[in-house]
């Protein structure tokens, strides 16, 4: 929204300059985000007066020029056609920034001549697109400053523009008026009073108005006109052609600019057709769909069925509320006009711009919303302006529809801005406030007014009167304790968790990632998801049609475009939530890293390596310690299908007590997701592991038995296909308590074992914690080994 200062001034009274405007705008929620001041860019250029101006010697079209300035007579080099001796100029000195060409001014020669400035037209000097010639002045006194001399004659011209930022929520802030009525209440100056009119109709109006029936409700709820003969559509007068091309709208007609004009003022859209290219009256319906029509900007639309637009007896002539149509626009011929001023629903105005991709000044107001009981108080200022401007005789107003009623009133409770807010604000001055900004008061009600459809209760009168008092008052204050003493914790067992994952991840070298929630179907269904349960009823795009059910695809979607930019190594994490179904609920946390590429960079000594499952598998045991999960697990196979049948392993509690997976990701999963590997990683789920039994923070002693630690070695001959890990997995459970650690340190195959067979050789560690074991306590365990080993394998133990 941009308005110049002087057509602020129209409404607001005030002594204020552009920049306590500006600041106080930005304070109330209307953001300025730019401010033009020609003055400023303006303010070197003085006026000068040429002694004298003869031919260049080397160019038939240069003048060398005698210019008296301020810094006496300097000799300047002129092209123009209208330099000449006597003329008072405009003179740019050495040093001077000239904007319309984008140059400072420097001593230069031309041809051989010496020239000391330069005399610059209005183009130059971005006042306009005139460059004919240099500037001439009908007066002005030598040495005195451009901006000075149009501060006092032409004005217009170096008025201050600024643009401010409008939300949503603040179409009344989409006029001059109210933006005009921030500023008052902000105490920055008084309202004027606004414009009033009234226009007694000379004549019946020959073009009625209707609305069907399936309109009124939810599209046009009124339509008002009138027709005015006699009309001279001529250029508009000076003042309006300065108010339109300073916010960067080109003058067209006097009848346009004049809408134009209110479109900005009063935030009230309005229409003009040209009445003698109106066949018959005009009806206000939803199109069938299939209807075209060329629009004021020269552009074919076809409209869908349902969307409001205008018609008359040849068709439709205007889409309703957001562009009139070519046929009856008004043009300089037009001598009888149609003014229109209508109430349009806001959600019907969106759908069909939307679906139109019309993006009008006045699709932009209507959409959000203008002010319903200044509709026919607007017509009339209208009509007004255009008689004034343009002649003629105004006939009666035909209406169709009503105007609707949007009167409503909320309770003004003071202490409210204390709780919502933090803010002590007298209720006195709350209730000027409010009155200042157009609410009625009634005792404790405030009556909201028309122009304000953002207002909807009783925390919004807190919000208007906290953002004028403003909210840089806001002090901040520490929350006063719920009771006495040291706090206790805020975050729960599983934030804690979280916390500390992200922490360890970190500290291991990864990367942390942040990614969508949503991911295409194919990658979905790599994962085990992809099913109408997780789909997206209203997908941004065909790449995030589903809800993830793993933290993995996003992980190797951000490793294949890094990958694509030259960096093969990575090590990245995600923590966040997957979805095994789309109802409230269905969702789980999961920690997951990915290893890509080698250990390093490569060396003299050889120590860079290509990352295996070794690798994800120490870090997923380091992110589980970060945990507190159990020390003692177990390691099983069985995982999901996108980890590397022979080449990964569960982490686990128990068979159905899955803290954790890790391992190589599957070659076909590499390869559809376009991913050079191999690649290695985990996922873990930290929901699974054990809530803590002792909630204190302090940690216990930490226990060390001080009795012989025992180690016996085992080896057994076994099939060939039968796995280590079920060897381990299985000496491990003869007795828990005892038995601290089992590990392989040797595998033969071959020899007199004979063809399908090996021996898997296994070290148990044995740690008694109440007495020193005794040989025959070793040699019942050992027992036990040998029965759990053969029972689970098959095997014997080798002699």
């Amino acid at each position: 929204m941009k308005f110049t200062l002087s057509w602020l001034k129209d409404h607001l009274e005030t002594t204020a300059g552009v920049a306590e405007i500006a600041e106080a705008l930005t304070d109330l929620g209307l953001e300025v985000e730019e401010i033009s001041n020609p003055a400023e860019t303006l303010a070197d250029f003085t006026i000068g007066k040429v002694v004298s101006a003869e031919k260049h010697p080397d160019a038939d079209r240069l003048r060398v020029c005698q210019v008296d300035t301020d810094e006496g007579v300097k000799q300047i080099i002129c092209g123009a056609p209208n330099a000449r001796e006597g003329i008072t100029v405009v003179v740019a000195k050495p040093g001077v920034y000239v904007p319309g060409i984008d140059t400072t001014i420097g001593v230069g020669k031309i041809r051989g001549i010496e020239s000391f400035g330069m005399m610059a037209s209005e183009r130059e000097m971005e006042l306009s697109d005139e460059h004919d010639g240099i500037i001439e002045l009908p007066s002005g006194e030598v040495g005195e400053r451009f901006v000075d001399w149009l501060a006092e004659n032409d004005p217009a011209k170096v008025d201050p523009v600024i643009e401010i930022a409008i939300t949503p929520n603040r179409p009344d802030a989409l006029g001059v008026r109210g933006i005009a009525l921030d500023l008052a209440a902000r105490g920055l100056g008084t309202m004027k009073e606004a414009p009033r009119a009234h226009v007694e109709g000379q004549f019946p109006c020959p073009i009625t108005v209707s609305i069907d029936e399936d309109t009124r409700t939810d599209g046009c709820f009124v339509f008002a006109g009138r027709l005015i003969r006699g009309v001279t559509n001529g250029p508009s007068p000076k003042w309006l052609q300065d108010r339109l091309r300073a916010i960067g709208l080109r003058p067209i007609s006097a009848l346009v600019d004049i809408t134009n004009f209110f479109t900005y003022d009063r935030n009230r859209p309005l229409h003009v057709f040209d009445a003698d290219k109106v066949a018959g009256n005009l009806r206000v319906h939803r199109a069938s769909g299939g209807e075209t029509l060329v629009g004021l900007d020269e552009k074919e639309y076809t409209f869908s069925k349902g969307q409001v637009v205008i018609s008359d007896e040849n068709g439709i002539e205007s889409v309703g509320g957001i562009m009139g149509g070519l046929a009856t626009g008004c043009t300089a011929e037009t001598t009888n006009v149609f003014l229109e001023a209508a109430v349009w629903d806001h959600i019907q105005i969106a759908h069909t711009g939307r679906g139109l991709k019309i993006n009008s000044d006045a699709r932009y107001r209507n959409e959000r919303g203008i002010d319903p009981a200044f509709n026919m108080e607007a017509h009339d200022l209208a009509t007004q302006m255009i008689l004034d401007l343009c002649g003629g005789e105004a006939s009666n107003l035909v209406v169709a529809g009503e105007v609707p009623d949007v009167a409503r009133a909320y309770r003004l409770d003071a202490a409210r801005v204390q709780s919502l807010v933090g803010m002590e604000i007298p209720e006195s001055e709350q209730r000027q406030t409010l009155t200042r900004l157009g609410f009625r008061m009634e005792g404790n009600t405030a009556h909201v007014p028309s122009w304000r459809p953002d207002i909807m209760g009783e925390a919004d009168l807190v919000e208007e009167v906290a953002r004028v008092a403003s909210l840089t008052k806001l002090e901040g204050r520490p929350m006063p304790r719920m009771q006495a003493g040291v706090p206790q914790p805020i975050l729960s067992t599983a934030q804690q968790r979280e916390r500390a994952a992200r922490r360890m991840a970190a500290s291991l070298g990864y990367n942390e990632c942040v990614t969508y929630s949503f991911i295409d179907k194919e990658s979905a269904t790599l994962f085990g998801g992809g099913g109408d349960a997780t789909m997206l009823a209203n997908p941004i795009s065909t790449e995030m049609s589903h809800m993830r059910p793993d933290l993995l695809p996003g992980l190797l979607r951000a490793a294949a475009r890094n990958q694509a930019r030259g960096a093969m190594d990575l090590a990245l994490f995600e923590l966040g939530h997957a979805f095994h179904g789309g109802e409230p609920g269905e969702q789980h946390v999961q920690v997951s890293g990915i290893l890509v590429g080698r250990t390093g960079p490569k060396d003299v000594h050889k120590a860079s390596r290509p990352v295996d499952l070794y690798d994800a598998k120490a870090d997923a045991e380091a992110v589980l310690g970060a945990l507190d999960a159990p020390a003692k697990v177990q390691i099983l196979r069985g995982a999901s299908e996108w980890w590397h049948p022979g080449r990964h392993g569960m982490i686990c509690l128990g068979p159905k007590k899955v803290l954790g997976v890790f391992g190589e990701l599957h070659p076909k999963v590499l390869r559809e997701m376009d991913v050079k590997g191999p690649v290695v990683g985990f996922t873990l789920y930290p929901q699974e592991i054990p809530q803590p039994r002792n909630t204190d923070a302090n940690r216990g002693a930490m226990k060390i038995s001080d009795l012989q630690v025992v180690e016996r070695d085992f080896a057994f001959v076994v099939d060939a296909d039968v796995e280590a890990l079920t060897l381990v997995n299985a000496a491990a459970g003869a007795d828990k308590a005892l038995i601290e650690d089992v590990r392989v340190f040797d595998e033969f195959i071959g020899g007199s074992l004979g063809e399908g067979k090996k021996s898997l050789a296994l070290t148990v560690r044995l740690q008694p914690t109440e007495k020193t074991l005794k040989d025959a306590d070793i040699e019942a365990v050992s027992a036990r080994i040998v029965e759990k080993v053969t029972k689970a394998t098959g095997g014997t133990l080798r002699g």
